[in-house]
């Protein structure tokens, strides 16, 4: 696990740009996973303008996201279908088609899952997973004491994430959806290449617990250490609990410029 601190999220959002860059340069029919919420917006915002000012091409890249409420339409306002097309896919030149979301209004859960599944591995699989993490450790939408095994399924969501997301919902928990889709954290780690996004001091336990704490299910992210190639680019104020951060800074201000965006 390679842990990446910048002095704040654009800067980090930035440098976790430059992975996608040089996986798109180099493989431009890429599958890439990539995640919702408030904490990839400064990547997706570096990506497209990359691909209006540097004409980054990503015509032939196939995405998965990790997941999505249960019982919101594409159409609604605070589904990942719709977050996803107005904060990413409407500003791009990927095809539609080769945009992938759960389908939350699916009649029959587990054999959408299933089929999600299978249309991951049909794709060859996933190359760079982007990844948020909760308060609590999850990732995706996978909860405290999720199974490391566990593949796309419906998940019922604590309520400290229901409480988490209210901000998106009007700050009325009410609203937020207690069930939903996500990729298994068995999914995430066949992706070839992890890099997750922190940032505020509201992760700085989270981050700790995932880099430095043994690993356990109650911390989810925390299962990254087996990773072959798993990136954190953090801010300071999520880096503020780490015992080790200075020798992590030290590493990687001793890289290459090539190494750093490898």
């Amino acid at each position: 696990m390679e842990i990446i601190i910048k002095e704040n999220g654009q800067v980090a959002s930035e440098a976790a740009a430059r992975i996608v860059v040089r996986l798109v340069k180099e493989k431009p029919n890429a599958v890439i996973g990539l995640a919702t919420g408030s904490t990839p917006l400064m990547l997706y915002r570096e990506m497209i303008r990359l691909h209006k000012e540097e004409g980054l091409d990503f015509s032939q890249v196939t995405t998965f996201n990790l997941d999505e409420y249960i019982g919101l339409p594409p159409e609604h306002e605070q589904s990942y279908r719709r977050f996803m097309n107005e904060n990413l896919f409407k500003h791009i030149n990927i095809k539609m088609e080769n945009t992938h979301v759960p389908d939350g209004m699916a009649e029959d859960v587990p054999a959408s899952c299933a089929a999600y599944e299978q249309a991951i591995i049909d794709a060859g699989g996933i190359d760079l997973q982007v990844l948020g993490i909760g308060s609590d450790g999850h990732v995706g939408f996978n909860e405290p004491t999720s199974s490391f095994a566990s593949r796309t399924r419906i998940k019922t969501l604590t309520r400290e994430t229901v409480a988490d997301n209210a901000r998106f919902f009007d700050d009325d928990e009410s609203m937020v959806p207690h069930h939903c889709v996500t990729m298994g954290i068995g999914t995430i780690m066949d992706a070839r290449m992890n890099i997750m996004l922190a940032f505020g001091e509201r992760k700085a336990d989270a981050i700790a617990d995932t880099v430095e704490g043994p690993i356990a299910s109650i911390m989810p992210a925390s299962i990254l250490q087996y990773h072959p190639a798993a990136k954190l680019f953090i801010d300071e104020a999520a880096a503020s609990k780490l015992k080790l951060a200075s020798y992590y800074r030290w590493v990687y201000d001793g890289k290459p410029k090539w190494q750093k965006d490898a």
